[in-house]
């Protein structure tokens, strides 16, 4: 759960009992924004290749199908929920890896792997994929133990999170366990038994209480489309699933969004890499072109577009780049043997449809690594500890005798 103050509304504590120097939590998560950039770059750090996050702004299908999403994450102004357990007991469930959420502020993480562990089409590797199979026959709750324990999957999360939120982090955790411990030593006598021994908050300590914005999942596992929320007791159904598996986690979206009653809504796509999907694409066309210049008799430069056959100077100059995709030289071997095929008038027609498309293929190339360097320039803003300069800044100019002035204007 995310808040937006460096208050949470439960802190990890460790108990006494578990002994000096051991950790049961493994450390605190900071807050971190709920942002594609932020997402697909935690993805990455946890070994995850050739996916991204997507902002949607609509669950309508015109905004959401032609994504073909793997999942969805959604982020919400969470409000405490009643449950039953037994609205989780549910056999199929069995099946969907889900993780409980037992640290603060984790679930940005938390609902990430629950989704990423419950796709069968993403090449999860390195560390990640030893996670998992280490984890597929425990418990949602030692699996969120496990989380929270893991070094690598902290390290990620707390990477992209700014320092102010990591050392307001690490105060929760403190003040919190310091409290617990002056309760415990304190052991006041019981109440009265004719006195009230439960008070309800009041309105001021309501309207003071921290907002609090919680992630959670959305996938499609084992014929079925499942809601996975980390404070929940396992994974809920959504409906059976189906070709377009958007069309029955709409209703359950537009139903959250009722029972919460605001519009702070953040929910995210995980998608297919556009750079990833634009390179291969790129390099398809490539070597499309040196295929047909092979096969096309003497001359053939005259017949075709001079425009085009002008783009295809500066186009294909690159050499020939590494591919993605799995399918990409079964794709191509498919494509020599249709050009062999041809004549020479189908041939001509397919080199300037190439030029065309290598020309859109490039542009998509160009448009993602500008994005990529925009996000990175982002993430140097956002985790840049600038207080050590602002208290120094600030302490020159008092020492100086500048600071007074300057707060009398």
């Amino acid at each position: 759960m995310a808040s937006s103050s460096t208050t949470s509304t439960a802190a990890a504590t460790t108990t006494e009992s578990s002994g000096p120097g051991i950790d049961l939590v493994g450390g605190p998560f900071a807050v971190i924004e709920s942002d594609p950039g932020v997402f697909t770059t935690l993805t990455r750090k946890l070994g995850v290749k050739g996916l991204e996050f997507v902002e949607l702004y609509d669950i309508e299908p015109w905004a959401v199908d032609h994504l073909h999403p793997h999942g969805l994450i959604f982020c919400f102004l969470w409000r405490k929920d009643t449950h039953r357990p037994g609205t989780f007991d549910d056999p199929a469930s069995e099946r969907v890896w889900f993780a409980n959420q037992l640290s603060d502020d984790a679930c940005a993480s938390q609902a990430i792997l629950n989704v990423l562990f419950n796709c069968p089409d993403v090449k999860i590797g390195g560390e990640m994929a030893y996670f998992k199979e280490e984890t597929k026959d425990m418990s949602p709750v030692m699996r969120g133990l496990a989380i929270s324990n893991s070094t690598i999957i902290r390290e990620a999360h707390n990477s992209l999170a700014r320092p102010a939120d990591i050392r307001g982090a690490i105060n929760v955790i403190a003040t919190t366990t310091l409290e617990a411990k002056k309760k415990k030593r304190s052991a006041d006598p019981p109440p009265n038994k004719r006195a009230k021994t439960s008070e309800k908050p009041t309105k001021k300590e309501e309207e003071t209480e921290d907002e609090v914005y919680h992630f959670i999942g959305y996938v499609p596992a084992n014929g079925k489309v499942w809601e996975l929320d980390g404070l929940k007791s396992g994974p809920l159904e959504v409906g059976e699933a189906t070709t377009e598996w958007m069309n029955v986690v709409r209703p359950a979206l537009r139903t959250k969004m009722r029972k919460y009653g605001h519009i702070q809504f953040s929910l995210l796509a995980i998608v297919d890499g556009a750079f990833e999907t634009a390179s291969d694409e790129w390099e398809y066309w490539k070597r499309e072109r040196r295929v047909l210049e092979r096969h096309l008799d003497a001359g053939w430069e005259g017949l075709v577009d001079p425009a085009l056959r002008a783009s295809a100077a500066s186009l294909f100059q690159e050499d020939i780049c590494p591919t993605y995709l799995e399918n990409f030289g079964e794709r191509r071997m498919r494509r020599d043997k249709e050009i062999i095929d041809m004549d020479q008038e189908q041939r001509r027609l397919a080199w300037e449809v190439c030029v065309k498309k290598g020309m859109a293929a490039r542009d998509v190339v160009q448009q993602e690594l500008t994005k990529a360097a925009e996000q990175n320039t982002e993430h140097i803003k956002r985790t840049h500890d600038y207080e050590p300069f602002f208290t120094e800044f600030f302490t020159r100019l008092n020492n100086e005798g500048h600071l007074a002035q300057l707060m009398k204007k």
